[in-house]
């Protein structure tokens, strides 16, 4: 029942965010109170579900990024040649927590300028701890016995990781991914102080404006899709336990 419930949910915020991405101007009277008088009600400087649709792909390529290397890195240090450098591999991921995500920027937009790479770099390193911890939690809960059985089979080390490790500890390595994202999707609205396409857009010019219309609309369709991102991992989890 619960399990129903659950899905229920997730289909009704996605119809609504789907909703109104597709059509904001049917949903100008819920936000025309919060409109300051004379200002419009919903954000007309720029197309909603493109600003959606750039603001998702800026977090799931930094995602991407940040688990590949992520994952990589602990694969590395939990194999014999690696061990030795698991202290400075968590002082490079940590690095990304260290310095809050404005701070990166700060530091990016000299390197490669305004826009779309400076956000990605802040968000590659904010992610890249959680989804390190976690990998290196799941390697290390594999069972010596079963290692051992898979050697017995005349797996070699290669085999070992793809066939037993790495399947094994999938459902934490995801649970990193899972908070790596949700926390990304709030985080990605600062890339709008660099010009980078995204919600943060809506949220900023509501700011300048003094419109409470303009900075709720941004912030639900955030929180929102931090949810749905959220639970979509959150199922492909469940799916492979």
């Amino acid at each position: 029942m619960s399990r129903t419930i659950g899905a229920v949910l997730r289909v009704a915020v996605l119809a609504a965010l789907v909703a109104f991405l597709a059509a904001p101007a049917r949903f100008a009277p819920l936000f025309a109170p919060l409109a300051p008088p004379g200002a419009p009600a919903i954000y007309d400087q720029g197309d909603l579900a493109s600003l959606a649709a750039a603001h998702l792909a800026i977090v799931c390529c930094a995602a991407l990024a940040s688990t590949v290397v992520a994952v990589g890195l602990a694969l590395f240090v939990t194999r014999g040649a690696g061990v030795q450098f698991l202290p400075l591999s968590r002082a490079l991921v940590n690095f990304g927590q260290t310095f809050p995500p404005v701070a990166v920027l700060a530091i990016a937009v000299p390197l490669v300028g305004f826009g779309e790479k400076p956000t990605l770099i802040a968000l590659f390193a904010y992610g890249l701890l959680p989804i390190f911890e976690n990998t290196l939690a799941g390697i290390r809960a594999c069972p010596p016995a079963l290692l051992e059985a898979a050697s017995g089979m005349g797996m070699n080390g290669r085999q070992r990781l793809l066939g037993v490790e790495l399947p094994l500890a999938m459902p934490l390595i995801l649970e990193g991914v899972q908070l790596s994202l949700a926390v990304n999707v709030g985080t990605a609205t600062i890339g709008s102080t660099v010009a980078a396409k995204g919600l943060g857009e809506v949220i900023i010019a509501g700011l300048l404006s003094n419109n409470d219309a303009f900075i709720l609309q941004g912030g639900l369709a955030t929180g929102l899709m931090a949810v749905l991102l959220h639970e979509a991992v959150a199922l492909l989890r469940r799916r492979i336990r």
